[in-house]
């Protein structure tokens, strides 16, 4: 096996984590906005969208193992991942805008339509984004540049989340001039062109450069029995599940939270005391004053809290990200990810017990929940690709692909069953779009889910890290010795 352990260039870093924008501006719209696009948008029944985030979603985790293996013997000029990239570009844009097209088809056929294109997404991300973080296992084997490369594209994602969870819903608005089914099709357009020339621009600036030796061979059945037997794949293909829960519940959760709970004449007063709506009437000042039109920020203050709730728990997950690289290279991924995870449930655990009026302590908390869950996101995927050199460390043997699907696949689990619990919680405790103010069992149900239900599998998660046994002096044995063994030293 060779490998090249010079260091990055900052263009490539940049190039690499621009694939993780282009394929967030979709996740993270799944994440957040899914469960509200199907009920209250395109108007499915609550039961047929639990029905169809379900079944696709478990349909399309089973899908990325297979993925895994077909990218693993991928054999091009390019090297085996970054080909995907482009293959999967222009396809994953044209699916994202239907999936959140809104055809006018009966209700079952709105049910069929949306199974399809969900399906149809799902599948295409992985064929994506399997390559795709496999590829950052083979673009170095120094872990310190890793670490470095992880920081990069989390600030990436970041960005993609800011992009999704502040400005979507208010540009949905805006861009259907109220009308949210026109609205998310002419962004969705937007996003999907932007993604498509990020994904090339990615393939461009990238390369492989860990390659496994030409002699190298394994059947499926020697993969799979590899990764069963690798106690530390199993342990993150457990946290990826639990953390992508948690996610798509809180994530998706929130919108009803403003919407149904919190008090909109407080967040109005917050968002004035804080000095937002200033900035918007000193933006749209600026603006006409050039001869340009003004920003139409929603004033609905559901919608404007929402997305200024958001903005400041990313632009605090972004500085955590700052911190994650420096506190990983001295203490460890393992110990740095289990605490800030543990940290970021408190604060996030803490929403239940706040009354609708204590906007202050909702978006402070937010702020802190976003600061420590910063800290453990870019470690998440930098420990897949430790998996990796682990299993190649224990059976001289690399399966990079395989080894990163069960990142992908706890992804899609846990974004399934996060979403579908989302709605079906909603369903169990009656929420109905159609009324004013729902039901206080309803609101109590809301509430439990942004804080006591979704901190759940992040302690669970945090617990699983006590029998996940390559911390730092492993780390470190392990790429000392697959550098002798790659440069010859060791036989």
């Amino acid at each position: 096996m060779t490998e090249n352990t010079e260091k990055l260039s900052v263009l490539e870093k940049v190039g690499y984590s621009l694939g993780d924008l282009a394929a967030n501006l979709v996740f993270q719209t799944l994440v957040t906005f899914i469960a509200f696009f199907y009920t209250d948008v395109y108007k499915i029944p609550v039961e047929s969208a639990t029905m169809v985030i379900f079944t696709c979603g478990l349909i399309a985790a089973f899908f990325n193992p297979f993925m895994g293996m077909i990218a693993d013997r991928t054999q091009t000029r390019w090297g085996k991942f970054r080909p995907w990239i482009l293959w999967t570009s222009i396809p994953f844009g044209v699916i994202a805008l239907l999936t959140f097209s809104t055809p006018d088809f009966s209700p079952d056929g709105k049910v069929v339509y949306a199974f399809i294109t969900y399906l149809l997404l799902l599948l295409i991300y992985s064929a994506n984004n399997l390559p795709y973080s496999a590829l950052s296992g083979v673009i170095t084997g120094n872990m310190k540049q890793r670490n470095s490369m992880s920081s990069y594209r989390f600030i990436a994602v970041m960005i993609a989340q800011f992009i999704i969870q502040v400005l979507l819903l208010p540009l949905v608005l805006i861009a259907g001039d109220g009308d949210k089914a026109v609205g998310f099709e002419k962004v969705m357009t937007f996003l999907s062109i932007a993604g498509v020339i990020m994904f090339m621009i990615t393939f461009f600036t990238t390369k492989e450069r860990v390659i496994p030796d030409p002699e190298q061979k394994s059947t499926v059945a020697e993969d799979l029995r590899d990764l069963i037997s690798n106690l530390p794949w199993v342990i993150m293909l457990v946290v990826t599940i639990l953390v992508f829960i948690t996610l798509a519940l809180k994530g998706g959760m929130y919108i009803y939270y403003f919407e149904n709970y919190l008090n909109p004449n407080q967040i109005t007063e917050l968002l004035a005391t804080v000095g937002f709506n200033g900035f918007i009437d000193g933006l749209n000042a600026s603006l006409t004053s050039l001869g340009l039109t003004q920003f139409h920020w929603p004033e609905d203050a559901a919608t404007s809290g929402f997305a200024v709730f958001n903005a400041g728990g990313i632009i605090f997950m972004i500085v955590g990200i700052g911190f994650s690289k420096g506190l990983a290279d001295r203490f460890g991924k393992r110990e740095v990810f289990g605490a800030s995870l543990f940290m970021s449930t408190v604060f996030m655990a803490a929403f239940y017990f706040y009354p609708p009026d204590a906007i202050g302590l909702v978006f402070s908390s937010q702020i802190l929940h976003g600061f420590f869950y910063g800290i453990s996101t870019p470690l998440l995927w930098a420990m897949i690709a430790d998996v990796a050199d682990y299993s190649e460390w224990k059976n001289h043997r690399r399966a990079t692909a395989i080894i990163f699907s069960a990142m992908i696949v706890g992804l899609k689990v846990g974004l399934t069953l996060g979403s579908s619990l989302l709605s079906s919680i909603l369903g169990f405790y009656d929420y109905d779009p159609d009324l004013a103010t729902q039901l206080p069992d309803t609101i109590n149900g809301i509430k439990l889910s942004v804080s006591v239900y979704a901190s759940i599998p992040f302690l669970v998660a945090v617990a699983c890290l006590f029998v996940y046994k390559i911390n730092k002096q492993v780390e470190q044995k392990i790429e000392l010795d697959l550098t002798a063994r790659r440069t010859g030293r060791v036989d």
